[in-house]
């Protein structure tokens, strides 16, 4: 029987969805795992890259060494963590949390410096303070980077949480690791569909979630700068469809003459 036919039959049977190891109380681990990571690592990243961002100081430097643990692997970090005690989702929450840092504080700094510098000035010379002009002015504009920041790093800790079930934890990869022992590789490929399936429906809610969140101005400007010539020659023409370049009046009448 062919691996792909193995993996919808697995999908396709109602007793692997349910009970304590079913596909939905394991979706639900897999989701909760994944929150709490994002969330621990917002509460470090997100105070850090405003701070950075606003000063426009040092944001280089943080940025360099939140992305310097890329280079250490996620499952590399859950052995140490394995090693240390630490077994089970709390280990996946803490190696994902790290994982999911570097894109939070890189986009979170590189939105404030974006934020122009005029626009600083203006805050500053109707009276706002650093900090009103922050949170009233800088933040605002940056929401759209700062969000799909968030997006990133969901998205990444959705397709790396499965590495629980290495180190005794639960999530959607239990099922493929236990298809591995099994040999049940009809298993592990509906193992893999569903987590594929669960990365690609929250894209999809995050990018609709950030798209929201982005004041209406922000979203009318990037239509502007986005619109072409032929679009806004196509737009006029459905405008004023009744207007053509004028013809010479002597013209018609040699026409008509002839």
């Amino acid at each position: 029987m062919d691996v792909l036919q193995e993996a919808f039959l697995w999908l396709n049977d109602p007793l692997n969805w349910v009970g304590r190891n079913g596909v939905l109380a394991l979706t639900r681990d897999h989701i909760v795992v994944s929150v709490l990571a994002v969330l621990l690592a917002a509460v470090v990243a997100l105070p850090t890259g405003l701070w950075l961002g606003h000063r426009r100081r040092g944001a280089t430097a943080g940025v360099v060494v939140a992305n310097t643990t890329r280079a250490l692997p996620t499952l590399a970090l859950l052995t140490l963590l394995a090693a240390s005690g630490l077994f089970g989702n709390t280990a996946t929450v803490l190696a994902c949390a790290v994982f999911a840092v570097p894109p939070l504080l890189t986009n979170t700094v590189t939105g404030l410096g974006e934020v122009d510098a005029d626009i600083r000035d203006a805050a500053r010379g109707v009276g706002m303070s650093g900090r009103r002009s922050l949170w009233a002015v800088e933040v605002p504009l940056a929401v759209p980077l700062i969000a799909a920041g968030i997006r990133t790093a969901s998205v990444q800790v959705l397709a790396t949480v499965p590495l629980a079930a290495l180190v005794g934890g639960r999530s959607l990869g239990t099922i493929v690791v236990t298809g591995f022992g099994t040999q049940d590789y009809g298993q592990v490929l509906a193992g893999g569909i569903l987590v594929a399936g669960l990365c690609l429906v929250s894209e999809g809610l995050l990018a609709i979630v950030q798209r929201l969140s982005t004041p209406r101005g922000l979203r009318a400007l990037a239509r502007d700068t986005s619109d072409t010539p032929s679009r806004r020659a196509r737009r006029s023409q459905i405008t004023a469809p009744g207007l053509a370049e004028p013809t010479p009046s002597g013209s018609n009448r040699s026409g008509s003459s002839a």
